[in-house]
């Protein structure tokens, strides 16, 4: 009866994964033998009960074996997972696709990739259980992972650990606010949308004179745009950039302010008036020339990486635990793909979930009345 059930509710799920995700596990090569795993169904069921649960690949195929699913050792199923990267890139992709989330992307020149870079913290279940910190990139607006490090929980957010290609556009947040790990991009050949620290990210203007943040945001007039040229020193190296900034809407000011007062609160911290008066505004440095992106551009995209951040913090919350396959990028890759998996299938439950009938299940395909 048990196991009917289980059947039944995976039933449910597996409605709302992409037409065709069964046949494409055997094309993508996740699917080449059946020794242990019999079908798609029981391979992806499997690699989820790893994943969302935050089960050790010992605990899940443990709990796949009492319950009949699969019949498989934990070292298969790793294989079998680190295989199925290209598939579960795929499903990810068909699922944004037709989500809430999808994303609407500036249009760039070829050889041009937009990426988002961050970093979570993740404690491994247990009472001795280790907290470990997830690095990794995002290719927008595919959000396929590319990139995945794990570091201790000391392992600092920088640009520097990501591999950078020629063209690349990496968008990241306020922890990537620093000198070096923008002239690591640079240096690639790559560029960066970053939100700017002022205290960690000194900027200089077009005449090597020290950029004074707070008067130049003051020019700013209602709620147009604005950019300056500036440059920064690091690792000996002048760079040039701009500062494209945006004053907030009042509503948007006060949160910011609320949020900065509780955040200094949780440190014991004063907070300084200047930091209160940042708050009234969005800059970003960007390093492209602004004949590729324009300000509005640029702060537009950023706009996409804060809607990302927004969007995924259910997926924050599923990283936070589990078991991370530390020592391997392919089984990493896949299993952050698998996170995103499930963050994509858990909105659909909740946006269909006022469709449900109460004959308990999805229709896909409506039947005609006659």
């Amino acid at each position: 009866m048990a196991n009917s059930l289980l059947d039944e509710e995976w039933e449910v799920i597996a409605s709302f994964l992409p037409k065709g995700w069964r046949e494409l596990a055997r094309s993508t090569g996740a699917l080449r033998r059946a020794r242990g795993i019999r079908d798609a169904d029981t391979l992806l069921r499997l690699i989820l009960l790893h994943v969302a649960s935050g089960l050790s690949l010992r605990q899940a195929v443990a709990r796949a074996s009492v319950t009949g699913l699969a019949a498989v050792s934990d070292v298969a199923l790793l294989k079998r997972m680190r295989a199925s990267e290209p598939w579960l890139q795929a499903l990810t992709q068909e699922m944004l696709a037709r989500s809430r989330f999808a994303l609407k992307m500036p249009s760039l020149p070829a050889g041009r990739r937009i990426r988002v870079v961050d970093a979570t913290d993740v404690e491994e279940p247990g009472a001795t259980g280790t907290s470990w910190r997830v690095h990794y990139t995002l290719q927008l607006p595919s959000l396929s992972c590319d990139f995945f490090e794990v570091t201790d929980a000391q392992g600092g957010e920088t640009y520097k650990r990501v591999p950078v290609r020629r063209g690349d556009i990496i968008l990241g947040d306020r922890g990537y606010s620093h000198r070096e790990g923008v002239a690591h991009v640079l240096k690639h050949h790559g560029d960066v949308v970053v939100r700017v620290n002022s205290t960690s990210f000194p900027l200089l203007t077009a005449r090597g004179a020290p950029l004074l943040l707070l008067p130049t945001l003051r020019t700013l007039r209602g709620h147009t745009p604005k950019e300056w040229p500036v440059q920064f020193d690091a690792a000996g190296t002048r760079f040039p950039a701009r500062l494209c900034a945006i004053r907030k809407s009042r509503a948007a000011a006060e949160r910011a302010k609320k949020r900065a007062l509780r955040e200094s609160g949780k440190k014991n911290k004063q907070i300084r008036p200047e930091t209160l008066e940042a708050a009234e505004y969005v800059f970003v440095l960007a390093t492209m020339p602004a004949a590729l992106l324009t300000a509005w551009q640029v702060l537009e995209l950023y706009r996409v990486r804060w809607q990302v951040e927004l969007a995924f913090k259910r997926m924050k919350s599923l990283l936070g635990v589990g078991h991370v396959p530390k020592y391997d990028p392919h089984s990493a890759r896949a299993w952050i793909q698998a996170k995103l998996l499930t963050v994509l299938l858990i909105e659909q439950l909740i946006t269909e979930a006022r469709f449900f009938s109460p004959w308990g299940f999805h229709v896909t395909t409506a039947q005609p009345v006659a």
